[in-house]
């Protein structure tokens, strides 16, 4: 079923927000906040799972409390635009990448990376992300600290 063909309603809505609250929330606790049964809750996240809507659940975690005290956001430049899909698929494969995005504007790309400090930053960028075939050169800024980590309010 595509996104597209899936009517979200009302109760759709406020399932998603208790779960945007905490995604541990279970569905009988759900069910009971917005007084339907269990079963429409699960019913009603697996198609809104099958319609794309909802991509699954994450845990949000404290990396600098496991060692990776370095955030940082890498501006791509590529040698061409169609090396895109080739270096996306190459930067998904360094786990200190956590997310890339295509763009417009100066960089044709933008990825967020996690490293446990200054020396491990270098070595990520020197010896993964700068040798990803189609990489024409990087910028790296590097996070000072998180303010704002949220999902948009429905």
């Amino acid at each position: 079923m595509a996104a597209d063909n899936y009517q979200i309603d009302n109760t759709d809505m406020q399932i998603l927000r208790c779960l945007m609250k905490d995604a541990t929330t279970p569905y009988t606790d759900i069910a009971k906040q917005l007084n339907v049964s269990g079963g429409t809750v699960h019913v009603r996240m697996k198609k809104l799972m099958d319609a794309g809507i909802v991509k699954g659940a994450t845990l949000n975690i404290d990396y600098t409390k496991l060692g990776y005290d370095i955030t940082a956001f890498i501006g791509i430049y590529l040698e061409k635009s169609s090396f895109y899909d080739r270096a996306a698929k190459d930067l998904a494969k360094i786990p200190e990448v956590i997310n890339v995005h295509y763009t417009t504007g100066n960089y044709s790309m933008f990825a967020k990376i996690i490293c446990k400090d200054t020396n491990h930053l270098r070595q990520v960028l020197h010896d993964k992300i700068q040798k990803v075939s189609g990489i024409e050169r990087t910028e790296t800024l590097i996070s000072l600290e998180e303010t704002i980590n949220r999902n948009i309010k429905l």
